[in-house]
């Protein structure tokens, strides 16, 4: 089945879209237009692109192939986490110490931002503060605790040590050893706020229009971009596609995978239920590669997300897969039914960093990618770095785009296969301890 046609499948039962009033909806492009900078894209990186350009006086249009938010921006874990989907060593040994210091500091200031759009634009979307890292065996622990003294003392963040003799008073759990709790980090719903942040962007000025695919791009100055019903011309372009570029831009393709991603919500819990399953009421999410992530709802749900694919192939009979995956960390909820279950696609990249850039032969045109699954945040941040770039200051922008990003093994046919793998060997590895 084409990928889309799955995504199509995944979002039809999300809690998020069941629970977000999305309005009337904005008109598909049609004639011709022009203008700054087209944005192609109407997830979160999209969405704050253009909102920041347009606070900057620029004339801004975004053009979404389905609905605002659509796809990962809107469905998924609601968890917003300070630094990347890769380790800082990986930042590191690209860059070095002082710029890996100044990627951290970005992804900070992104949760700020997160805090700054809501008050500013009077968002409602449910934001917690809060987030509980949470390992699942004493090895495991070990390194968890020692990240987070290399945190405090190299990059000055300090978190709160959750030890094994305290970790049930953090999470009514068996299944985990020890964590780290941050409290500057936190969540939220995603719908809501990106829905927001499409509604800011509308009242400053930008034209945003929905169901228009990109089918193809000239690049040049101004470079064209041509949907079924009409065109635009712009002096620059930001692709902020994700998965759903369709060979736009040949040259990124093979640099990041799509990756499923499954998600369910359960009914609503007794009120004194939830609060003693995470008293904090954070974010959480463990420590291995093939991770799980979870929090409660502000209507005292369960909202857990665990299974991936790398094939794309939904996995069979998902409702049920998901709830059992849920009582492996809480067997208490045995009684507890699943309300919805759904999921989506991340584009994650050979080395989990992501990938922001401009085209090779062409300058002028922009693009995000390779958020790997941890870009509620970071999407924000990185709408803001383009818009200061095309304002005329690259300096932040520039530190992500000196990360150097290798093509996934085996070509169009074979990396896939490929990839599913080599994750089959870091899952023995979780299971493993």
């Amino acid at each position: 089945m084409p990928l889309l046609d799955t995504d199509q499948d995944l979002a039809r039962d999300s809690y998020y879209a069941a629970t977000a009033a999305r309005g009337p909806g904005h008109a598909p492009l049609t004639g011709t237009t022009s203008c700054d900078v087209a944005v192609v894209g109407g997830g979160l990186a999209g969405l704050s692109a253009a909102l920041e350009l347009r606070q900057r006086g620029f004339d801004v249009v975004l053009i979404e192939g389905r609905q605002l938010a659509w796809g990962g921006s809107g469905r998924n874990g609601g968890q917003a986490i300070h630094g990347l989907a890769c380790d800082q060593a990986t930042i590191e040994a690209q860059l070095g110490l002082d710029e890996a210091k100044r990627v951290w500091a970005m992804s900070i200031e992104a949760l700020d931002l997160i805090r700054e759009r809501i008050a500013r634009h009077d968002i409602e979307c449910e934001w917690r503060d809060g987030y509980l890292g949470l390992a699942t065996n004493a090895r495991k622990g070990a390194e968890l605790a020692e990240w987070a003294d290399r945190m405090d003392s190299v990059y000055g963040y300090p978190l709160t040590r959750v030890g094994h003799a305290e970790v049930r008073d953090w999470i009514d759990s068996p299944r985990f050893h020890s964590g780290v709790h941050d409290p500057r980090s936190g969540h939220l719903h995603p719908l809501k706020y990106a829905l927001g942040i499409a509604r800011a962007a509308a009242e400053a000025g930008v034209r945003l229009h929905e169901h228009s695919p990109v089918v193809s791009m000239t690049p040049g100055e101004p470079a064209v971009l041509r949907t079924a019903g009409g065109e635009v011309h712009a002096r620059r372009v930001l692709l902020a596609g994700n998965v759903y570029l369709s060979g736009l831009a040949p040259a990124l393709e093979p640099r990041i995978m799509p990756v499923g991603t499954y998600i369910a919500c359960s009914s609503v819990l007794d009120d004194a239920v939830a609060d003693r399953l995470i008293p904090s009421r954070s974010a959480v999410c463990d420590t291995n590669f093939v991770l799980d992530y979870f929090r409660t709802t502000d209507d005292n749900r369960m909202l857990y997300g665990g299974r991936v694919s790398y094939s794309t192939l939904t996995p069979s009979n998902l409702a049920q897969s998901m709830r059992q995956r849920m009582l492996l960390s809480f067997p208490q909820l045995a009684s507890a039914q699943v309300d919805y279950a759904w999921g989506g696609f991340v584009d994650i990249s050979m080395n989990r960093a992501p990938d922001f850039g401009r085209l090779a032969g062409a300058p002028n045109v922009y693009y995000l990618q390779g958020f790997s699954g941890h870009g509620l945040a970071l999407t924000g941040m990185a709408g803001r770095l383009v818009a200061e770039a095309i304002a005329g200051d690259a300096s932040r922008f520039d530190v992500f785009a000196r990360l150097r990003h290798r093509a996934f093994p085996g070509g169009r046919m074979l990396r896939t296969p490929a990839l599913v793998l080599g994750m089959a060997w870091y899952r023995l590895r979780d299971i493993l301890g």
